[in-house]
């Protein structure tokens, strides 16, 4: 192997890496965009946490995901700039 063999591929492993964390950040926060318009998607991930919600407990854990902005440059914890 030469050296620039060497060189291109940790620079591929490197933007891969990167180009894969961004899309899983975008993936991520799509999904949590459409859980906060969709009630089914938001009780069918709580019975798989193990959490069995009522009607009222829906409203609340729907008022606070739409509370939370997920857009750019706000990833601070309670949705503060």
């Amino acid at each position: 192997m030469t050296m620039w063999t060497v060189i291109i591929s940790i620079i591929t492993l490197i933007v891969g890496a990167v180009g894969g964390f961004f899309a899983g950040v975008y993936y991520l926060r799509k999904q949590l965009e459409k859980m906060q318009n969709d009630p089914e998607m938001l009780k069918k991930m709580a019975k798989q946490m193990g959490y069995n919600m009522n009607n009222q407990q829906m409203q609340k854990a729907q008022q606070m995901m739409k509370n939370q902005q997920f857009t750019k440059g706000n990833n601070r914890p309670g949705g503060r700039r």
